[in-house]
């Protein structure tokens, strides 16, 4: 089985500037996923690459061994890209290089590296046993409940339970389990990208539930947040 193995990193970013090569634990925030996909690789038949608009980060990829040849065009570098756009780009290039298609796609955030190996391993076995699943990605049990302690506004101005279900639940646990998407990892059957689809969430998706902690970095506090837990080590899982 042919894996190829995505990392996805413009420039621009508004929210925390600079975050993709801004260094954590004296190292660039990109280099966390490049050394978790290249310890997946050695398991795995797998083809790293990157997806950059950015010198600055295809510099700092390559300073962990990450080389590409490929350039993100400036239609799949704005704010209003998609996601599922930019990796079939990368994609159709590597098949070109490859000239076949390659099985599977593992797309690593950079933004959200707290995972392990061992998560990815994992992930994969779930996918592959079972046929019929065409995407995975990592998540965690949700802190909130929309069916039991999250509240919508009406258009009167008054509130109501997000999700509601026959009956009273009297206690969280009681309700269906529900998940934050953490954005650390998504896996795809190349026949996905052949479906013309948008969203990684299919009819036939399935999720890797982490059982550490994970997020993903949108505000400046996510960043100290992260790097408090790196630098002193307060993960309780290895990084790669």
């Amino acid at each position: 089985m042919n894996i190829l193995i995505t990392i996805c990193a413009r420039g621009g970013s508004k929210g925390i500037p600079g975050k993709n090569i801004k260094p954590i634990d004296h190292k660039p925030l990109v280099a966390y996923s490049i050394l978790c996909a290249k310890e997946f690789a050695k398991h795995h038949h797998s083809k790293l690459t990157l997806s950059t608009d950015d010198a600055a980060i295809r510099k700092a990829a390559a300073e962990f061994g990450l080389e590409t040849t490929y350039t993100r065009g400036e239609e799949l570098a704005g704010d209003t890209a998609g996601k599922i756009d930019v990796i079939k780009d990368i994609l159709y290039y590597e098949e070109g290089l490859l000239k076949a298609k390659y099985d599977l796609v593992l797309d690593l955030d950079v933004t959200s590296p707290l995972r392990s190996v061992s998560d990815l391993n994992k992930a994969f076995k779930i996918l592959m046993d079972d046929p019929e699943c065409i995407t995975l990605f990592s998540v965690n049990p949700a802190n909130r409940n929309p069916y039991f302690n999250m509240v919508e506004e009406r258009g009167d101005g008054y509130i109501h339970l997000s999700k509601k279900l026959e009956g009273t639940l009297l206690t969280r646990q009681s309700a269906p389990k529900v998940y934050d998407v953490n954005a650390s990892f998504y896996f795809y059957k190349r026949r996905f990208f052949d479906l013309g689809l948008k969203s990684p969430i299919t009819n036939a998706t399935k999720v890797y539930v982490m059982d550490h902690i994970c997020f993903d970095l949108d505000h400046p506090i996510d960043f100290e947040f992260m790097e408090y837990l790196i630098v002193n080590k307060k993960l309780d899982f290895d990084l790669a």
